[in-house]
């Protein structure tokens, strides 16, 4: 494992892991203050060996979301890289410090929990109201990871490389522990930056994990520099997810590098559950076919399946298998709607064509925006908005961005004067999370409703 110049061998790992795993006694979960360094995956690691849920969190959290989920989650510690400074939010959580330095007596040892006690609690957006805890036991993560190691032939000789966040799914679950479920190579780059891309793929890196936005930034420098275009050739595999990727951007990387980006679709509640294969046909466009152990259907408006595989019919996938979180933490009535049956309403809306190739074309609602490859809930952004003294009425809503996928719009009506933008923004930033952030913020007097008060969101742009 590699973060930067700082590296774990195996063995080291499992010293440093054990370390941390016996530190944490009786816990039932822990805090791990996920920054981008070696001791966050150690500390996933070390809680992970010791069978105690972890709950990755933002280092760039805001007040009330932290204190949202220190309250849901009740954890009984909080692991820290011992240079990090946690803010007022955790100060009543018992801190441990995660060192990387191999103790000199041997590690502990652990016996293997059971597949369905919780592995990690992942908080998520919804479209309304505070963050959900997505509990993943720990079957859905090794499901998920053997998984794509047929989909995409991965073994232990290959090194992943990428630079995202560690409190999700996508950097951490697919990021760090995919490649060590296959006794290969993680090399994170501390930040997302196209030279340490290109040192790390010209030096031994075999695939790159990344979100449209870096794609994107990808795509506008080819033509600029060879030297990236020679480290993406070199790669077996280039795998973008969290968000649709632009097939403009997709078709420039491919011109450049004869290199064709595969997609993935997944949620924190399912992990993943389609990708392009490896070895299958690479449409641009599409996000793949169902993942082994994964069934998936498309539904209509009445939940009746949809059999036509045309390319054109569009309904809202559902998915069973292994891979599923086992419930949403203290929220069995949000657990219960999630579910018809056995089946996980993902709200995403898709089509199919032929081969099976699922192609996403948007959310079931309209309060989803897809931001830099994070997903983000309009209603908790609303809320923030709704607490600022010079803002009576807010609608928030998503708009195309050729660098975000999507950026966050905000649509105020002002309480009396006509609020400062930069103000609006900087108060969202604290109380949420900086990439929740309007990007744009517009004025109305007012704002379209039905006959029955709901805000018309689809009007705004019109």
């Amino acid at each position: 494992m590699r973060f930067g110049d700082r590296t774990l061998t195996y063995r080291e790992l499992v010293d440093v892991a054990g370390a941390t795993a016996r530190r944490l006694g009786d816990a039932r979960r822990v805090a791990v203050w996920a920054t981008p360094t070696l001791e966050s995956a150690v500390a996933v690691v070390g809680a992970l060996t010791a069978g105690v849920a972890a709950v990755p969190v933002n280092p760039k959290i805001g007040e009330r979301e932290l204190a949202h989920i220190v309250s849901d989650s009740r954890p009984d510690a909080v692991l820290a890289d011992p240079g990090a400074t946690l803010p007022a939010g955790l100060a009543d959580v018992p801190r441990i410090d995660v060192h990387t330095q191999p103790a000199t007596e041997s590690a502990p040892t652990f016996g293997e929990p059971d597949p369905e006690s919780p592995a990690m609690i992942v908080y998520t957006s919804g479209t309304t109201g505070a963050p959900k805890g997505v509990v993943l036991p720990r079957r859905a993560i090794a499901a998920t990871m053997d998984a794509l190691t047929d989909a995409w032939r991965w073994t232990a000789a290959d090194t992943v490389v990428h630079g995202l966040p560690l409190f999700h799914v996508h950097g951490l679950i697919l990021g760090i522990l995919g490649p060590l479920r296959q006794g290969g190579t993680a090399w994170h780059l501390g930040t997302f930056t196209l030279d340490g891309l290109t040192g790390a793929l010209a030096h031994g890196g075999t695939m790159m994990f990344g979100v449209p936005t870096m794609y994107h930034r990808i795509a506008e420098e080819l033509d600029n520099r060879p030297d990236l275009a020679d480290a993406l050739r070199g790669a077996r595999l280039l795998v973008s997810g969290s968000a649709a990727l632009p097939v403009h951007d997709q078709e420039r990387i491919r011109a450049a590098t004869g290199q064709r980006v595969i997609e993935r679709y997944g949620m924190s509640e399912t992990l993943m559950n389609t990708s392009v294969r490896a070895d299958g046909e690479r449409k641009a466009g599409t996000v793949g076919v169902p993942l082994a152990g994964v069934a998936l259907r498309l539904v209509d408006e009445s939940d009746a399946p949809v059999e036509e595989w045309d390319g054109e019919t569009v309904g809202e996938i559902q998915v069973h298998g292994p891979n599923l979180f086992t419930e949403y933490l203290n929220r069995p009535d949000a657990t219960a709607e999630a579910f018809d049956g056995p089946w996980f309403r993902t709200g995403d809306m898709a089509v199919r064509d032929a081969d099976g190739y699922v192609k996403i074309v948007g959310r079931k609602g309209t309060d989803i925006i897809k931001s830099g490859g994070y997903k983000i809930g309009a209603g908790e952004i609303e809320n923030a908005l709704l607490e600022h003294p010079e803002v009576a009425e807010v609608a928030v809503t998503g708009e195309p961005d050729d660098d975000l996928g999507e950026r966050i719009v905000a649509w105020v009506v002002p309480a009396g004067g006509r609020p400062d933008e930069s103000a609006l923004v900087d108060h969202v930033a604290r109380l949420l999370t900086p990439h929740k952030r309007p990007r744009v913020v517009r004025y109305l007097d007012a704002l379209p409703r039905n006959d029955m008060g709901k805000v018309l969101k689809r009007s705004l742009h019109a």
